[in-house]
């Protein structure tokens, strides 16, 4: 995929297009910062000291999108595709030995819930009372595209760090 590959948002357009046509453009500027890296460059740490890498993003946000949409706003009795924390890391960044097919895998099956998800709901303001709190559709929309955007700049950085590609 390169830059122009990617479906920009509507400079004109209602509120539940704008959202979910945002959210989908931060999804595809993920997956534009992993196009053409091999395994181990997915792999690869910008430095050392930090366990952030491209595919552990990836795995990350399939873990976000799943518990938003699913096990939030869906109600639906699922667990995450990795456990929780292994030696005080959050295991999607334990990355060495992942399946790196697997968790594109999982993270596209995910995005493409979460459209499910979303379309089954009528309107933005639709809420769902999750452990005391209300929660709007909005809310999780708006919520996901600040989570990919803050991880987009950290993918901009590993992926300059790995092969100095740069660009939105």
């Amino acid at each position: 995929m390169n830059d122009d590959e990617r479906t920009h948002p509507s400079k004109v357009a209602d509120d539940r297009a704008s959202l979910t046509s945002f959210l989908d453009y931060q999804r595809a500027t993920l997956a534009l910062k992993c196009a053409g890296l091999t395994s181990e460059q997915l792999k690869q740490k910008a430095i050392p000291t930090s366990g952030l890498t491209l595919l552990g993003l990836v795995r990350h946000v399939a873990s976000v999108e799943r518990s938003w949409f699913r096990w939030i706003m869906n109600v639906e009795d699922v667990k995450m595709p990795w456990p929780g924390k292994i030696d005080g890391t959050f295991a999607e960044f334990q990355v060495e030995d992942a399946d790196v097919g697997e968790a594109f895998a999982v993270w596209r099956e995910e995005c493409a819930r979460a459209r499910a998800v979303t379309s089954s709901f009528n309107s933005l303001d639709d809420t769902v009372d999750f452990r005391g709190e209300t929660i709007s559709l909005r809310y999780v929309l708006t919520h996901m595209i600040e989570e990919y955007a803050r991880h987009n700049g950290h993918a901009d950085l590993l992926r300059e760090a790995i092969d100095e590609t740069v660009g939105e």
